[in-house]
């Protein structure tokens, strides 16, 4: 083997030397303009506020709406709640009736001749006690019907 063969070949920069390194800065292309950008901003913005005061108007339609229903059908709900409540009470009487009917000067509505309720006209209405419209109802019918009371 010759000695030149032998010699390693040493790595040099390529003719004409590198390219030069780029320090500079490169200012990126720009797809859309600022006043793009501002004028694309605006425009949604006016076009998302049109569709807010419409949904806005139409929300407003519907609450009216819903008010008018409710009350125009109160009274009639009020006059069912009512009614409601006097069948029961009629029960009530009726049950207490069956159950004192052995019980010697027992008058229903009196507790030994004393009046319960104090009413100042003969035709005024008294919401009755809670226990009072459960009187002849089973505890765990009382119970579920309380719990139902206070959660709702």
């Amino acid at each position: 083997m010759d000695a030149t063969a032998s010699r390693r070949m040493q790595d040099l920069p390529p003719k004409g030397g590198y390219a030069p390194i780029q320090t500079a800065r490169i200012k990126l292309r720009s797809v859309i303009g600022a006043k793009s950008i501002f004028g694309f901003f605006f425009a949604s913005t006016c076009i998302g506020w049109y569709g807010y005061y419409l949904t806005h108007l139409k929300v407003r339609r519907d609450q009216i709406e819903m008010r008018s229903a409710r009350n125009a059908i109160m009274p009639a709900l009020l006059a069912e709640q009512d009614r409601a409540i006097l069948i029961h009470m009629r029960r009530n009487r009726d049950m207490e009736t069956e159950l004192m009917k052995n019980v010697e000067g027992w008058e229903v509505g009196k507790y030994y001749g004393e009046p319960i309720f104090f009413l100042d006209e003969e035709d005024q209405w008294r919401d009755p006690i809670y226990y009072e419209y459960f009187a002849h109802v089973s505890p765990n019918i009382l119970d579920a019907r309380t719990l139902r009371h206070l959660i709702t």
